[in-house]
């Protein structure tokens, strides 16, 4: 059975999460008896190098089975593909590798027209999409985040989402969202990483027969186990991942000037992360003059560690160096892979009382929950981590290792298998 794998971005050449467990799932399946997985991994201008004249598609390192999409001039509003020759060499790439199962991750940088081009092509291949946040039901980013207040939305309509964009007139959001559910119907099964994520799309309108629940999983790169922190206050923080907007880590950064305000500066936190090149300007100046005030600090003074970016393979060498992991996301957060890593290595984690963290943390048993998007909340969560006698040992304690990844490859290899060859051609529109 050949599974082609569509990822958005390759995460060796920009990291995240959705890019990373869809290349999880490709190493994954490499394992599995009787499957031939190919991977599709797009890349942006990020890398000008690598766009040559005339090439749509192109081989990735050197490796088998490994292929980049040349993505541009994508119309990021209705999300399809403006470059006609990109949807022909698409088109040219299916009828080349003929895949029996076509997994999608994500429409973004392909355009969401070829998941319905994928079904003419191959009438009888099954057709998986996995959702990693909700760029289908919301058009700011799919962060479910209203840009008028930043507060969370609780569901789309064509008025609220207007109220996010004024220039746009409220038609044009239904038609948006039947544009939308034109193509997606073209999907045999759903997957979404966590359960409210489900009750999301399931509420917007997909058949909830097609939504699956499976859980994301990673390969534990580091295969020795931490050694114990060393006797003392568990006050040591780390944020972990990409330095966009909705990952908060100006959030955490305010936290720390109130802590300082408030007169408390038993701790130091780190942050381990890179992309910031993708955060919005106020943002990234906001963050980058942090930094540059942090640093002219003397050393005893400092409390925030910028590390950079970091390999997969290096991840438990930057956990060994904290004892609590903050997850300040500001959005829904549909499932938060940084949670499992830092269980991977036994670190209670800090995170917003919403969304993926809010379903996967249990407050006071594996970790804490905040008010998310609440600076005051998170110090104070902070300063208690810090300074509550057996606090952590009793956290660290409650936490259970996530599942492997093996268990995910087996789930969507049971997907793949359960009605192979059926299709969904009597199903679209």
């Amino acid at each position: 059975m050949k599974v082609l794998i569509v990822s958005v971005f390759h995460p060796e050449l920009i990291p995240g999460g959705a890019q990373q467990v869809a290349y999880e799932l490709f190493e994954g399946l490499r394992e599995v008896p009787g499957v031939a997985p190919v991977l599709l991994a797009s890349v942006d201008s990020s890398y000008p190098a690598l766009f040559k004249t005339g090439a749509c598609i192109t081989g990735f390192d050197g490796r088998p089975d490994e292929y980049l999409f040349l993505s541009q001039g994508y119309d990021f509003w209705w999300n399809r593909a403006s470059e006609p020759r990109l949807v022909e060499a698409f088109a040219d790439f299916l009828r080349l590798t003929v895949p029996d199962v076509v997994h999608f991750h994500h429409f973004l940088t392909y355009g969401v027209e070829l998941l319905s081009l994928t079904r003419q092509i191959l009438p009888h291949a099954r057709i998986v999409f996995t959702f990693h946040e909700f760029l289908a039901i919301c058009a700011a980013d799919g962060h479910m985040l209203r840009r008028h207040d930043q507060t969370l939305c609780e569901r789309a309509s064509a008025v609220r989402c207007h109220q996010c964009f004024p220039a746009v007139p409220p038609e044009h959001f239904f038609l948006r969202e039947r544009w939308m559910k034109a193509h997606l119907a073209a999907v045999d099964v759903f997957t979404v990483p966590s359960q409210f994520m489900q009750a999301q799309y399931t509420a917007w309108g997909l058949p909830g027969a097609k939504l699956v629940h499976v859980a994301n999983a990673q390969t534990n790169r580091n295969l020795r186990p931490l050694p114990p922190p060393a006797p003392g206050p568990r006050n040591r923080f780390g944020f972990f991942g990409q330095m966009v907007d909705i990952k908060g880590v100006w959030l955490l950064l305010e936290a720390v000037r109130l802590l300082r305000a408030g007169g408390f500066s038993d701790f130091h936190v780190e942050i381990n992360g890179g992309n910031l090149r993708y955060a919005s300007e106020a943002r990234r100046r906001e963050i980058e003059a942090f930094m540059a005030a942090e640093a002219a600090l003397p050393p005893e003074a400092r409390r925030v560690t910028f590390n950079g970016a970091y390999p997969l393979e290096r991840i438990g060498q930057r956990m060994a160096r904290v004892d609590w992991c903050v997850v300040p996301s500001v959005w829904w957060e549909s499932f938060g892979l940084v949670i499992s890593e830092a269980w991977m290595f036994a670190r209670p984690v800090i995170g917003p009382n919403a969304g993926g963290p809010a379903e996967r943390i249990g407050d006071g048993r594996d970790g804490l929950l905040f008010e998310i998007g609440d600076a005051r909340a998170l110090a104070s969560t902070i300063r208690r981590a810090a300074t509550e006698e057996g606090l952590w040992d009793r956290l660290a304690g409650g936490i259970a290792p996530p599942a492997p990844r093996a268990a995910m490859v087996a789930q969507y290899h049971a997907l793949y298998v359960g009605a192979q060859g059926s299709g969904a051609a009597s199903q679209t529109t």
